[in-house]
This record gives structure tokens, sequence and C-alpha cells, in this order.
């Protein structure tokens, strides 16, 4: 069992910043992957992005934007969010990826005013 502990939403303005944490309660592996994923009302829970043996993964909708982090010795990943817009408005979920689990985060909120 994984336990992933969020921190780091809230309300930020129109081009503002905001930088997510999820902490993991073991070790876990650089070839697995963690990341973060978001489920805004009414839509479908989508990756924003992961992170994999030292190689990122990036939505379309957040590269150039977004930039992701893992510090191993931490278990912990990081989200640094800039140049947000109304439409990152969302519950953001950190995931953990191991080759026969997935295990989840309790989700943070994050809302982007214009």
């Amino acid at each position: 069992q994984v336990q992933l502990v969020e921190s780091g939403g809230g309300l930020v303005q129109a081009g503002g910043s905001l930088r997510l944490a999820c902490a993991a309660s073991r070790s876990i592996l650089s070839r697995y992957a963690m990341g973060w994923y978001r489920q805004a009302p009414g839509k479908q829970r989508e990756l924003v992005a992961n992170i994999r043996s030292g190689s990122p993964n990036y939505a379309d909708s957040v590269r150039g934007r977004f930039t992701i982090s893992r510090d191993n010795a931490k278990n912990t990943v990081y989200l640094q969010m800039n140049s947000l817009m109304p439409e990152d408005t969302a519950v953001y979920y950190c995931n953990v990826e191991l080759w026969d689990a997935r295990y989840w985060g309790q989700g943070t909120q994050v809302t982007v005013s214009s």
C-alpha cells in the first residue's frame, strides 16, 4: 500500500502560480510513474503530467506552463504551475503507478479566478 498526501492547492488569479506537492508513504522506484491528474466539474479525470525514470510527460494543454519534478530521496513529486488560466480550475490528484497497482491521493482544489 502507498498513501499519498497532497498539499499546495488554493485560489489564485489568472496569470498566477501555484506549486503542488505530493509525498508518498514509502519509496517509489524511479522507473515507476508519479504524476498528477485533474478533474473539473462535469468532466473526466485527465492526465496533467507524470514523470518516470527522469522523463516528464505533459498534457498539451499545460506544456510550457507547468513543470513536474521529483525528489526520490523525499518520495515526493511536485507540480509547478505558472501562467494559470481559469480552465485550469479542477481538483488535482496525485497518482502513483506501480507494476501491479495504482494509487491516488485525496485531491487538492485549484481554483483560478479570471
